[in-house]
C-alpha cells in the first residue's frame, strides 16, 4: 500500500490536482493488477513495461 499525507490548507486547484494523482494512481495500479491476473506467467520486466506504456 502506497500512503501519502498532506499537511497544508490547500486551495481549491490543489486539492484538484491531488484527487487527480490519486484517481490515476489507482487506475494505473489496478490495470496492471488485472494485466497480472490475467498473464500469470508474466514477470516483473513484462509488468514494468506494461506499467510504463500506460
Amino acid at each position: 500500500m502506497f500512503v501519502l499525507e498532506y499537511k497544508v490548507y490547500p486551495k481549491q486547484y490543489q486539492i484538484d490536482a491531488i484527487n487527480e494523482a490519486i484517481k490515476t494512481t489507482q487506475f494505473v495500479r489496478n490495470k496492471v493488477l488485472r494485466f497480472w491476473m490475467d498473464n500469470r506467467s508474466v514477470g516483473k520486466t513484462e509488468m514494468f513495461r506494461y506499467n510504463t506504456r500506460l
